[in-house]
């Protein structure tokens, strides 16, 4: 189906949105025409079945190449909702407790500090590890052993457990390490996601993305305009971005860069399981429909589902970032709704990246649900795009969990 706003401009939107839910095209709709969408996709499962399905717009800016069925773009943090379904899994095969210490798995993490650190601190981002005293390259990351060594050799920068501070980059790097010592194959985490949950549900999304997939998949990221993003931000947040001794800065440069030049357009077979997912909406709203349903595809046991629906446990000085503005609670490496981003019921789970994407679970509904784009926006948080197709989903009664 296409849309025409004027003879000169046509804007093409395909798929489909279910009766019921013609409110979340006519947004997606709406984004193209009126808010500066370039290319993107949108995806919502309801009790396990696809609800809304569109996609459309342009996936590369230069070449005019349209959006496809099958276009995958970086979805940047969003993709650590994906790497936290990893250890979920783990906690339901009996593999791991989230209220364990970290070192109880993983001896050598247990100096400098950390001793007493739990997996759920950790996964909470209340662990002080959210910076690397020493930087890493790439060699660093592709070498797991190399990388574990690192990083347990890290201090934290306060008492674990007494603050919050977002580990935009580090957060993946610890849960692969973790994840290795108690996966009886010691497999990293981009390689369990793609063997026990990718691969099982036919997802098209990747934590490292191999060198098979083409160019011709990948939609070309668009950055925001710098002036926007100044514009966007408070006065003491920009300064702390544009300071390398910040917190803020710290955290952003613990690893390499995550895109490369034009002819490479991403970066290959790199793990970075907090930024460097990419896939499709469609898979990262049935992977979250599978958790928002009760699990059977992934054998997800009921009492893993319930810690992922509980309130956050705040950190003792209570939610506020470290280094960023407002306050975002954070549980068992997702995020949860807050007055500051605010998706689904109480119990409701899941991720945001930098530009725009989202993707969530609500058991209370049995929604999961996905928003991705190519065009970067300015907001660090609830970007307008997205917001209009979360707002477009139809009031929803609660649904009966199938177990």
């Amino acid at each position: 189906m296409a849309w025409r706003t004027r003879p000169s401009r046509p804007i093409s939107v395909f798929g489909y949105a279910r009766k019921g839910f013609e409110s979340v095209r006519d947004a997606f709709v709406e984004n193209l025409v009126r808010r500066h969408e370039l290319g993107a996709a949108c995806c919502v499962y309801q009790d396990g079945e696809p609800v809304v399905d569109l996609w459309g717009g342009v996936r590369d800016a230069a070449t005019g190449a349209p959006w496809a069925r099958d276009t995958m773009v970086l979805v940047f943090s969003t993709t650590k909702g994906l790497a936290a379904m990893t250890l979920a899994l783990a906690h339901s095969r009996g593999w791991l407790d989230f209220d364990e210490r970290v070192s109880a798995y993983w001896p050598e993490f247990a100096q400098r500090g950390k001793e007493q650190v739990t997996v759920r601190q950790l996964l909470a981002h209340q662990a002080g590890l959210f910076a690397l005293d020493r930087p890493i390259g790439r060699n660093t990351v592709r070498d797991p052993d190399r990388l574990a060594t690192v990083l347990a050799a890290q201090a934290p920068a306060w008492e674990p457990g007494s603050r919050q501070a977002y580990h935009a980059l580090t957060l993946g790097f610890y849960q692969s390490a973790l994840l290795r010592r108690v996966d009886p194959e010691r497999r990293t985490l981009g390689r369990f996601f793609h063997e026990e949950i990718a691969g099982p549900l036919g997802l098209d999304f990747y934590i490292r993305l191999p060198g098979t997939v083409p160019n011709v998949r990948l939609a070309r990221i668009q950055r925001p305009n710098p002036l926007k993003v100044m514009l966007s931000v408070s006065p003491g947040l920009m300064l702390r971005a544009l300071n390398p001794r910040s917190s803020l800065f710290r955290s952003m440069v613990s690893a390499p860069g995550l895109t490369t030049h034009r002819e490479r357009v991403y970066t290959r077979d790199l793990e970075v399981p907090a930024a460097l997912g990419v896939g499709t909406a469609r898979s990262i709203a049935k992977a979250y429909s599978v958790f928002a349903t009760g699990g059977r595809q992934l054998g997800l046991g009921p009492d893993t589902l319930a810690e992922l629906a509980a309130p956050a446990v705040p950190p003792h000085n209570g939610l506020r970032h470290e280094y960023l503005d407002g306050e975002i609670p954070h549980s068992l490496g997702f995020m949860k709704s807050s007055a500051a981003w605010s998706f689904g019921g109480p119990g409701a789970y899941g991720t945001a990246g930098i530009g725009g994407s989202l993707g969530f679970a609500d058991p209370e509904t049995g929604i999961g649900y996905a928003y991705v784009t190519n065009r970067m926006g300015a907001a660090l948080t609830s970007d307008p795009r997205e917001r209009a197709l979360r707002a477009a989903v139809p009031p929803l009664r609660p649904t009966v969990v199938r177990v």
